[in-house]
C-alpha cells in the first residue's frame, strides 16, 4: 500500500539529509514508497522544493535535489 503524501514527504526528506551524497536524483527517492508511482514520487519532491524543505541543485547537465543545508555546507567546505 502506498503511504499517504504526508508520510512520503517525511520520508523523502529523512533519505535527503541521512544520504552520503548531498544531491539526489529524483530516482533515488522511489525506494521511499516502492508503491508509489514515479510521477507521484516526483510530484511530492517538488512540493517539498515549493516548502523549502528540498532545493534544486544543478550540475550543469541534470537537476537534483538536496536539503538546503547540505548543498550550503558542502559549497563552503569545497572553498566555492
Amino acid at each position: 500500500m502506498a503511504l499517504s503524501a504526508d508520510e512520503l514527504k517525511a520520508a523523502m526528506v529523512e533519505k535527503a539529509e541521512k544520504s552520503p551524497k548531498p544531491a539526489l536524483y529524483v530516482k533515488d527517492f522511489y525506494a521511499c514508497d516502492p508503491d508509489s508511482k514515479p510521477r507521484v514520487i516526483k510530484n511530492i519532491a517538488n512540493e517539498l522544493v515549493r516548502e523549502g524543505k528540498l532545493m534544486f541543485w544543478s550540475s550543469g547537465s541534470t537537476t537534483m535535489y538536496a536539503t538546503p543545508s547540505r548543498v550550503k555546507n558542502d559549497d563552503r567546505e569545497d572553498g566555492v
